[in-house]
């Protein structure tokens, strides 16, 4: 049974869409990133993601594995000899997509940018819920209050204390677009 096999046809066939992958991921290796629709650059990041991750293995039979997936020997040795060794320390999430807010004139279908993450980028944190200035919660009582007010002006002094002064900002140039 293919119960749960649709995933990424893109609307072609599976050769069709194996070569379209394997131009759209040596683009992005050569690249470094590649406008597209918004389905195909979601088809493309688990692609190089595995293309990637046989690049950081390293061995002849990782090499001609890609080979075989990206169709483009100038993009495996760009990718074995520099990229692999951007990505050795990150385990996984090699590539971020943005959304681009222009439609395709011709068919109105949504593009997308898909390139690859720098080594040093954390990306975003999650937030653990939402940050509230005050608490509307009444006090229990006033010996815990006061006991803990003199505790809360020390915290604050030796803060003001530590803390640098901050440089002034520089304004930045607009861009002309």
């Amino acid at each position: 049974m293919r119960h749960q096999k649709h995933r990424h046809q893109l609307g072609v066939k599976k050769e069709h869409r194996t070569a379209l992958l394997a131009n759209l991921g040596a683009s992005l290796v050569k690249k470094g990133r590649v406008r597209t629709t918004l389905p195909k650059a979601r088809a493309l990041r688990p692609f190089i993601e595995r293309v990637i991750t046989l690049a950081k293995k390293g061995t002849l039979h990782h090499r001609r594995l890609a080979l075989s997936r990206l169709r483009d020997e100038d993009a495996v040795t760009l990718l074995f000899n520099e990229k692999a060794a951007m990505f050795a320390k990150r385990n996984g999430g090699y590539t971020r997509i943005y959304k681009l807010s222009e439609q395709r004139l011709g068919d109105a279908a949504e593009m997308a940018l898909i390139e690859f993450v720098g080594a040093d980028d954390q990306g975003y944190k999650k937030s653990r819920g939402k940050k509230s200035a005050k608490k509307s919660a009444p006090k229990k009582s006033k010996k815990k209050s006061e006991e803990a007010a003199p505790a809360a002006e020390a915290a604050e002094s030796t803060e003001s204390t530590e803390a640098a002064p901050a440089a002034p900002e520089t304004p930045k140039p607009e861009s002309k677009e």
